[in-house]
């Protein structure tokens, strides 16, 4: 069974509200869009929003560059930081599964991963193994991974761009017995922990949605940034634990949908006025 209390690949270290998860999704919104650079000086202006304070930037800052997320470069006489070519293949991938994730329907069918890594090359089995488990696959068996029919492409160009190939044998499939699915769904992913997860999401941000639709007049553009940066790093983590799973082998009360709907209702409500506050402070250097 996969569970989901793994470090989960998405550029970001861990999962979390950490300063460098927080860090990690205002250069996936915003810095690309300019070419992949913000100056310090903006970025602990927008941190600030966040109530995180020029030191814990800094010191967040240190630790994804040492990680080959950021790479210090200048512009125009400003210091600043630049994502490096990894991280922005990371999060272009991302942006897949973190914003248009598909369901699956039964009659799509399955992929399945099939991998042998020699013992002398153990730090790929494990870089294998948790690459398979940010793709959202769950353990059929020891070397037999599954997912979605539709997480194939993504499949293949993940393990392209990480080198491991060469281990990987991907086949389309369908499941003809002996089990039921759903039984053998249940054993494949951790479903109960990642339905722990959506709840959890959804008490966090649902009395966020609430209240920005009791709002009136004119946006407060910090608030908004703000809050949609923190929604969008508390999301971000679930997609890549969600494979996307038919509803026919999901339980009646599946929060998963629930989820996905509050974020990206917040995510319209926020999107604009967010990057108004974004622009502003960049204009500001």
């Amino acid at each position: 069974m996969t569970t989901v209390n793994q470090e989960i690949d998405d550029g970001s270290d861990l999962p979390g509200q950490r300063p460098r998860s927080l860090i990690v999704t205002i250069y996936g919104l915003y810095a690309r869009e300019v070419g992949g650079w913000i100056s310090i000086s903006s970025l602990i202006k927008l941190m600030h929003a966040l109530e995180v304070e020029g030191p814990a930037v800094r010191s967040s800052i240190s630790r994804l560059k040492r990680g080959g997320i950021l790479e210090p470069e200048r512009y125009d006489g400003h210091a600043g930081y630049a994502l490096t070519a990894q991280a922005r293949g990371i999060l272009d991938l991302g942006d897949r599964r973190i914003f248009s994730r598909p369901r699956a329907t039964l009659t799509d069918g399955w992929v399945l991963a099939v991998f042998s890594v020699p013992e002398s090359e153990r730090r790929k089995r494990h870089a294998l193994r948790s690459r398979l488990t940010w793709l959202g696959f769950g353990t059929v068996g020891p070397g037999v991974w599954i997912a979605p029919a539709h997480a194939a492409a993504e499949t293949r160009d993940a393990l392209t761009r990480d080198g491991l190939l060469e281990y990987v044998d991907l086949f389309d499939s369908s499941y003809i017995g002996f089990g039921q699915l759903v039984d053998e769904v249940a054993r494949w992913w951790d479903l109960d922990a990642l339905a722990t997860l959506y709840e959890s999401f959804l008490r966090e941000f649902t009395p966020m949605q609430d209240a920005w639709r009791r709002r009136r007049g004119k946006d407060d553009e910090a608030a908004a940034f703000a809050d949609y940066v923190r929604v969008l790093t508390s999301w971000r983590r679930l997609p890549y634990l969600d494979p996307g799973l038919p509803p026919e082998v999901l339980s009646s009360d599946w929060q998963g949908v629930a989820a996905s709907d509050l974020f990206h209702g917040l995510q319209r409500r926020l999107v604009d006025p967010s990057h108004r506050f974004v622009s502003r402070i960049r204009t500001e250097i």
